[in-house]
């Protein structure tokens, strides 16, 4: 008697589920154990160096690549630009998983995760956090309601999915304001530290930089989330509405530019750009990477309607300004003695992320895209678009097969 081994398909998983699921398994053995014995175990983390590579990454760049979400649906809904309606609900499922990452990063972060919500009853009423704490967690309301529609559509309660649209236009708003409120509240995080952060970096104009930074962000985001999806779940990529989207990038990074070398200029500060030695190499390559290489790319129209194109610029556009965000939170950042209150460079106050630190990051970023890839395979968040025009499909696996 042959005994049959097969795998029946409706359970057959993938390679990258596989990896995605293991990194993830790794960061949940990590946390219990930072949950069981503190945070000295698992980080390089102490009380003269409390921001690290958690900070900057789940943080400050997990808020900014959720960006997408505010800017589709203030397009689509206010501005009332409905051909950017294929666009919409993957941006909003991607900013929703983004700040949900946000909130786990924090709860391994926290000394005591139970009490996140203590916030909302010992206020500290002078505290930046205290409205970004309201701003974010008001916001996942907003975007688990703007993403509710989806969820009914897929368990075919359509009563409910067209009650929420009907009545969706105040959310949409809401969450336009609470994501431009708290965007921008991560620079005003900063204003604190004149004397920490490098010059190069710290200016009053910090909040607006943050905005306007966060805006190509998001629009960066939207592009690479939506090649990328195109080609894993073998569908049409709107290169048509990419395009736009790409030829708006240039404008609003001359914008940053403009606003980043003007204050310089106007704080006397312009002789740091070559003076400051690491500090200036990490300067330059985030402009380079982050401003000038995506400005020149995403001007040129052949690179614009690409799919290659769209995704390289996209990419480029993301790894510059997440290295603003990790300068300007930790690379820019003095740390004196605590004992002797002496400069960084003669203390002996240093720091590096430790393996567990970044598979943390690593699993909870896993598990988002773990949960993007379910969604969308389970759900309807890819609509049909009315009429046709040039897409690209790369065939590539599906998640699950």
């Amino acid at each position: 008697m042959k005994l049959n081994l097969t795998v029946h398909p409706r359970f057959r998983i993938g390679i990258l589920p596989m990896i995605l699921l293991a990194l993830m398994g790794i960061a949940f053995v990590i946390a219990m154990i930072r949950y069981t014995y503190g945070i000295g175990p698992i980080t390089d983390l102490s009380n003269s160096y409390p921001w690290g590579f958690w900070i900057s990454f789940d943080l400050f760049t997990g808020v900014a690549i959720s960006s997408g979400g505010f800017l589709m649906a203030g397009t689509v809904y206010i501005l009332r630009i409905k051909e950017f309606q294929p666009l919409l609900r993957p941006s909003v499922l991607t900013a929703f998983l983004g700040y949900i990452m946000v909130a786990v990063a924090l709860l391994v972060d926290l000394g005591h995760p139970e009490r996140i919500w203590y916030m909302m009853i010992h206020m500290n009423g002078t505290s930046v956090l205290l409205e970004i704490g309201i701003c974010v967690m008001s916001y996942l309301t907003v975007l688990a309601i703007e993403f509710a529609p989806v969820v009914f559509e897929g368990i075919k309660w359509q009563k409910f999915a067209h009650l929420i649209h009907k009545f969706i236009m105040p959310f949409v708003i809401l969450g336009v304001v609470l994501s431009t409120l708290h965007q921008s509240s991560l620079g005003s995080l900063l204003l604190i530290q004149p004397t920490k952060l490098h010059p190069l970096w710290w200016t009053p104009f910090l909040p607006i930089m943050f905005f306007t930074s966060a805006i190509t962000i998001g629009l960066g985001m939207i592009i690479l989330e939506s090649s990328l999806s195109s080609r894993y779940f073998q569908r049409g990529l709107e290169v048509h509405l990419l395009e736009k989207l790409a030829k708006v990038i240039p404008i609003v990074l001359a914008v940053y530019a403009f606003l980043k070398f003007g204050e310089l200029a106007w704080a006397g500060e312009l002789g740091y750009l070559f003076t400051s030695g690491v500090m200036s190499v990490l300067f330059w390559a985030e402009i380079l990477i982050g401003v000038v290489t995506p400005f020149i790319l995403f001007s040129i129209k052949k690179v614009r309607q690409s799919a290659n194109g769209l995704l390289t610029g996209a990419v480029i556009l993301l790894l510059g300004m997440i290295l603003n965000r990790f300068n300007v939170s930790w690379f820019a950042v003095k740390h004196p003695d605590p004992l002797f209150y002496l400069p960084s460079f003669m203390s002996n106050v240093h720091y590096f992320p430790t393996l567990p630190e970044v598979l943390v990051s690593v699993g909870i970023f896993s598990a988002g895209i773990m949960a993007f890839g379910l969604v969308a395979k389970y759900l309807p968040v890819f609509e049909n678009e009315e009429h046709s025009h040039e897409t690209v499909v790369t065939p590539t696996p599906a998640i699950g097969d």
